[in-house]
């Protein structure tokens, strides 16, 4: 099992994201995952920066693997656009960038003022988003006029040695079987084994990769009370999550959500048991990777326990 750590954008600056990211390589995390929005879930996180900007700068610091957490190629970004930056992220990064992608959020996704597609609609236009990037990754020059896309005689100049890899985020079957036909790799956060077998039973290849959020302090109530804060969303219910689209309808939808129910959803504390039980969990379900993205003002403690205890 290869562990990696979770820069997360919606909480943390980009100078603290950089520092995080130093840290974790200096630890022996043995790859990174970093998410991509536009807004955080709540004004409590408090932080939005542009995700391709701190790829780049990344590349400047680090020399593990970066993989976006995901990214949604549809709406706020064309997927042209998408691919220009993925290309010129996989040279900055020397190949080791991988582009992680998904069906997205009406939070983050609705900011042009486009109609929210529905789920089905969404992986339509993953797929066929998917297909258009790969194609200009080839070079030459590419003209599409797709069921959702249009490109107009667009040629990507800058391009890696080897086309990036594009691993797909899925939580449903519908998801799955998408994921297993266009995917290099598979993203999911939920410990899920019959979802890993279906995506290989589908002809899904690549690592499985999984993540999971730690909430460290000293002391688990503090750690409690800390993601409790910051991450109320994190029990939200549903598909809320993917069409919600403000800060304050999470913040209105997080007050359905208990301490008790924080306590359940993120590994509170300075304990190492409960990390340890998280990871034997993906390990179990067929996951190749696993992720640890940290809440609250003590990422320094979080990576130094994951040095010492599993790395």
């Amino acid at each position: 099992m290869r562990i990696g750590y979770f820069l997360s954008s919606e909480e943390y600056t980009p100078t603290q994201l950089i520092e995080q990211a130093t840290l974790a390589q200096d630890a022996g995390f043995a790859s990174l995952w970093i998410s991509d929005h536009f807004h955080p879930w709540n004004d409590e996180q408090g932080q939005g920066p542009f995700v391709w900007s701190l790829i780049g700068a990344l590349s400047q610091v680090v020399t593990i693997p970066v993989t976006t957490a995901v990214t949604c190629p549809i709406q706020r970004i064309h997927p042209a656009i998408t691919a220009q930056a993925a290309a010129t992220s996989a040279v900055l990064h020397e190949g080791r960038f991988v582009l992680g992608v998904g069906t997205g959020e009406a939070l983050n996704e609705h900011v042009t003022g486009e109609r929210w597609p529905s789920a089905g609609e969404r992986l339509e236009m993953l797929e066929e988003s998917v297909a258009v990037m790969r194609e200009l990754w080839q070079g030459g020059f590419v003209s599409h006029r797709g069921r959702h896309f249009t490109v107009d005689q667009a040629r990507l100049y800058t391009l890696p040695d080897q086309p990036p890899q594009v691993y797909v985020s899925a939580f449903g079957p519908k998801a799955i079987d998408v994921a297993a036909r266009i995917a290099d790799g598979y993203i999911s956060t939920m410990p899920d084994g019959d979802l890993v077998t279906r995506y290989r039973e589908k002809g899904g290849k690549g690592p499985a990769q999984g993540g999971f959020k730690g909430s460290w302090a000293p002391t688990e109530e503090e750690a409690v009370t800390t993601a409790y804060r910051l991450w109320p969303n994190a029990a939200v219910p549903g598909e809320l999550s993917q069409v919600l689209p403000s800060p304050r309808h999470f913040e209105q939808a997080s007050q359905l959500v208990t301490e008790e129910m924080i306590r359940d959803a993120i590994v509170c504390g300075p304990d190492p048991a409960g990390h340890r039980e998280q990871i034997r969990a993906y390990e179990k379900a067929g996951f190749d990777e696993i992720y640890i993205a940290n809440t609250g003002p003590h990422y320094r403690e979080l990576i130094e326990m994951y040095r010492r205890e599993f790395l």
